[in-house]
């Protein structure tokens, strides 16, 4: 299921690993009033400005012209193994739109979260973002949902409860694999990575 970041709703009833996890603890519990003192509001519209600055920087970088032109050595090292490719800012911008063309490309948008999150150090920044994170990824009502087993599921929605900067930690693996053994190869044999190639070897050519 591909998805666009939306509201988050808890399901209805279903099996205990596809049900949402019980709402974060607040720290700051909120008012059950209107009254003008109430923070909810104030909170919410954080974690819309977050969810903005997030797609924001997640937008697609034409060509990778946004980062730095990956010399023709780097282009032929992500052949070399996944792991050099997602440890390459530049490899990862063409990845992702070669995931974008199989409709997978929640995958990676699902991995950059996880790294955002696991480099978050105020806890109370932590609750928002893992709340989003779940809401965009790992909720069965959003249309980006991940493809994770049952286990990993229900690992989630107990850790919900209390929101850690590692609560994805073995989603992001799972996840990691799956481009690993799925996507992987076939980006190695796509005209997008095979164009790479035959431009840098121009490039090469012409520097001789």
């Amino acid at each position: 299921m591909h998805v666009g970041p939306q509201e988050a709703d808890q399901p209805p009833s279903m099996s205990s690993h596809d049900a949402a996890p019980p709402a974060v603890p607040s720290r700051n519990p909120c008012c059950l009033c209107w009254c003008c003192c109430c923070g909810c509001s104030w909170a919410e519209e954080r974690r819309r400005a977050w969810r903005v600055s997030r797609e924001n920087k997640l937008q697609p970088l034409p060509g990778c012209e946004a980062c730095a032109t990956p010399s023709p050595e780097e282009v032929r090292s992500w052949a070399q193994s996944f792991d050099k490719l997602m440890h390459s800012p530049a490899g990862r911008s063409v990845f992702r739109e070669f995931l974008r063309t199989e409709y997978s490309e929640e995958n990676m948008l699902f991995w950059l979260a996880c790294e955002e999150l696991k480099a978050e150090a105020n806890q109370h920044v932590v609750d928002e973002k893992a709340r989003l994170i779940y809401e965009d990824y790992v909720s069965i009502l959003s249309p980006k949902e991940v493809s994770l087993d049952s286990r990993v599921r229900e690992g989630i929605n107990k850790k919900m409860q209390e929101p850690s900067a590692h609560t994805f930690d073995d989603a992001q693996l799972q996840i990691y694999t799956l481009m690993h053994r799925d996507s992987y190869p076939r980006f190695l044999s796509s005209p997008t990575y095979r164009a790479l190639l035959l431009r840098g070897s121009s490039q090469s050519s012409s520097e001789a």
